[in-house]
């Protein structure tokens, strides 16, 4: 299906990470009608006002990349939040998306829908099929819905909504606080305040052994708009790098980064999390697309990104 470029089309969350790098995809492939919203003019918690905003903009595609996000820290202390909020601003996006008549919608999951003593890489199929990671089973709770919910507006209504499973995240528009950031961002910053200050150590948490995936934020921005014109079926599709490496020698390339010299510490008395998350990216793969920037690569430019924005 090829999207008419002048059609309207509305990117939920494009002022953040995600978000933002849809919207500079869409204009690189010479989308001209691109419609977004602060949350200071719509609050997607309301229905009230995502109905009224559907109705007045009448956007014909939706992607869905607005949610309250964190690392372990953040899931782990405000789990009504990260359950309530993200379940309220799906539920009006998709509903509302339903009711207006919108042709297709992209909704995007997170890697942490899965068990997590699921088998590595992770098919789609495994969904479901064990416990959770308990200290983030909160937002992946309210994902797996959001996941459902398309199916069953799909198998109900007959709506194209589909959902895509993005591996770890990170780029241009990160969030880098130290309590509710991922794992990548808060190394960007931990090590760059270390070298400013002139620390000798920089303590990190866990024992530095899990397994993660990260995929740089443009990257899946192509695969978003790939899928809205490719891919139309119930089955939720994974979107990941092919490829994982350990937080230690993680942080090690952000040290490298950032130029630290000192050395770097591990508390033990912190968690891991997951011991590993490598998702199984074969469908979208087979499909004709992949990722472009290598993780090097992608964290100099996610640490230059941080220092203009002095993300402090």
């Amino acid at each position: 299906m090829v999207i008419d470029r002048n059609a309207p089309i509305y990117i939920a969350g494009h002022s953040g990470m995600v978000g933002s790098a849809i919207w500079r995809e869409l204009e690189r492939a010479g989308f001209t009608n691109l419609i977004g919203r602060s949350h200071r003019h719509l609050d997607l918690l309301e229905a009230t006002g995502v109905s009224r905003f559907y109705a007045q903009e009448k956007p014909e595609y939706v992607f869905v990349a607005a949610a309250r996000v964190g690392g372990i820290w953040a899931n782990n202390q405000y789990p009504a939040n990260f359950l309530f909020e993200n379940l309220q601003i799906q539920n009006n996006l998709i509903h509302g998306a339903y009711q207006s008549g919108v042709k297709k919608l992209l909704f995007l999951g997170s890697s942490c829908i899965y068990p997590k003593l699921a088998p590595q890489p992770l098919k789609e199929e495994y969904l479901l099929t064990g416990k959770l990671e308990p200290t983030n089973e909160w937002y992946a709770i309210a994902k797996i819905a959001g996941i459902k919910l398309c199916q069953a507006y799909r198998r109900q209504y007959g709506c194209d909504f589909v959902s895509a499973m993005p591996t770890n995240l990170y780029g241009p528009n990160d969030n880098y606080d130290l309590q509710s950031s991922h794992v990548l961002p808060a190394l960007i910053r931990k090590f760059h305040e270390a070298k400013t200050s002139g620390a000798s150590t920089v303590s990190c948490w866990g024992s530095g052994s899990p397994l993660r995936e990260f995929l740089y934020a443009d990257d899946l921005a192509r695969a978003c708009v790939f899928l809205m014109e490719n891919y139309s079926a119930e089955p939720f599709i994974n979107v990941g790098f092919g490829s994982d490496i350990s937080i230690r020698d993680l942080a090690e390339l952000v040290k490298r980064a950032v130029g630290f010299e000192g050395e770097t510490i591990w508390d033990r008395s912190k968690p891991d999390g997951t011991p590993r998350k490598l998702m199984d990216s074969s469908k979208i793969l087979a499909m004709g697309w992949k990722p472009q920037v290598e993780l090097e690569e992608g964290v100099k430019m996610a640490y230059e990104d941080f220092l203009r924005g002095k993300a402090l």
